[in-house]
């Protein structure tokens, strides 16, 4: 069966808003290391990995025995009415890093369903329903994560179970205060949040949910001092904090092991996803004790923090410290950083290039250096798959290439696809 078939047996039975990249979408077939092989007979190197998610590359040797061993036993499911040995480790491990005192942990299956519980939390903590949320933010694709996700594209619906305010994010490039610096940037989205929360709010905010780098939103990097200064603001009246960790944590950003860590702030609850899995599905929430513990009824989680998924995500995170992958990302996105700026230099078309660690945007504009530029995007999306890269593409408009290769990414994987990276982008501007 050739893709062209599977692409038609995927439009028959999957809704149309199912997005897929390219003209001639993908199927990967096979992957090792930090490559992977398409249906087409083509090795890709991967500087997506799964948005994000293929933390560790492929196949690698630690994790694919960690969960060799746990099938084993014959033990794939018990739901957490059951005592998990390899869930206990992995809270255990993932309280000690999280920076919150007295932490506990509870565990998902996503991204999106670990911010919907801390959400859940948060308002059954503080009793209301408002919440602020970020502009251009993005939280997942469940009702109340989608309600709080201030980024249009990704927001399908105006229903919400919250009264959602939304103050300034990080993305100054096209933000009401674009030109101003470090400090006059913070000072006046402060001045923004205090006049929302005196002209729109009841008063009884339960909490202010954000993306230290706003991954769907293109990579977007507040200056660090925002968070810290919102954080100030919600002290005086007991609001949460709480940093969604999905796309920023596990030493991505290199300076740090948690996006939050840059603002020198402490939020009351982290959400988690993604890499830590390594593939399978793992998501969570970490707290505060007092805030964790504060529902007044019964729970539990079927599929959450499951024997097979904490044993991929123990592996995973152990393979992460012991390798020191929070370096590695600092040094090699610094080189990606220096390699795309010096080339977006020469080309009219990039407005900005912009990142942390191994998370870096890449914002394409038209003529005027501010339009967005989405057929530019796709083209350049285009071109890198022709020269054997992936690449991922986000952003309000959906200008903005993203680039987030694995953790494991070699120094000369980096020089290799950064290659092909600029001999795209000069391809695409020729063109235009």
């Amino acid at each position: 069966m050739t893709e062209v078939d599977l692409l038609a047996r995927h439009r028959a039975v999957l809704p149309s808003w199912l997005s897929l990249y390219y003209q001639e979408p993908l199927e990967i077939v096979s992957g090792k290391g930090n490559r992977v092989v398409g249906a087409d007979g083509r090795t890709y190197l991967d500087f997506f990995a799964g948005i994000l998610t293929n933390m560790v590359g492929y196949d690698l040797p630690e994790v694919r025995e960690a969960v060799e061993a746990q099938l084993r036993t014959g033990v794939v499911h018990t739901s957490t009415l059951y005592l998990l040995r390899s869930q206990v480790e992995l809270a255990e491990k993932i309280a000690r890093i999280s920076g919150i005192p007295d932490a506990r942990v509870f565990f998902t299956n996503s991204g999106t369903e670990a911010n919907e519980a801390a959400l859940l939390l948060a308002t059954a903590y503080r009793r209301s329903n408002q919440v602020i949320a970020l502009r251009n933010s993005y939280h997942g694709r469940g009702f109340g994560t989608t309600s709080v996700t201030g980024n249009r594209g990704w927001s399908p619906s105006s229903l919400s179970p919250f009264s959602v305010l939304y103050a300034q994010g990080g993305y100054r490039f096209r933000s009401s205060f674009r030109g101003f610096d470090d400090a006059a940037f913070v000072a006046a989205c402060v001045t923004d949040l205090r006049e929302l929360l005196a002209t729109a709010s009841a008063g009884d905010v339960a909490c202010l949910i954000a993306e230290p780098v706003q991954g769907v939103g293109g990579f977007a990097v507040p200056p660090d001092g925002l968070l810290k200064a919102y954080e100030e603001v919600l002290d005086e009246t007991g609001t949460l904090l709480i940093s969604d960790e999905v796309q920023t944590g596990w030493g991505r950003t290199g300076e740090h092991f948690w996006g939050y860590q840059a603002s020198g702030v402490t939020p009351d609850l982290l959400t988690f996803a993604k890499g830590v899995g390594g593939g399978f599905a793992m998501g969570g929430v970490v707290g505060r004790a007092e805030v964790m513990d504060c529902l007044q009824a019964n729970s539990i989680s079927t599929f959450g923090g499951n024997p097979v998924a904490t044993a991929a995500a123990n592996a995973v995170l152990d393979y992460v410290l012991s390798h020191d992958l929070q370096a590695s990302a600092a040094k090699l996105g610094t080189r990606l950083l220096d390699g795309l700026r010096e080339a977006a230099a020469r080309l009219p078309f990039v407005g900005e290039v912009r990142g942390k660690g191994l998370m870096v945007g890449i914002e394409l504009v038209g003529p005027d250096g501010y339009a967005p530029a989405p057929a530019a995007a796709a083209a350049v999306l285009e071109q890198t798959r022709r020269s054997g890269l992936l690449v991922g593409k986000g952003g309000l408009h959906g200008n903005v290439l993203r680039v987030a290769p694995p953790l494991t990414i070699t120094a000369e994987e980096v020089e290799e696809g950064l290659a092909i990276l600029v001999g795209a982008l000069e391809s695409v501007q020729r063109d235009l």
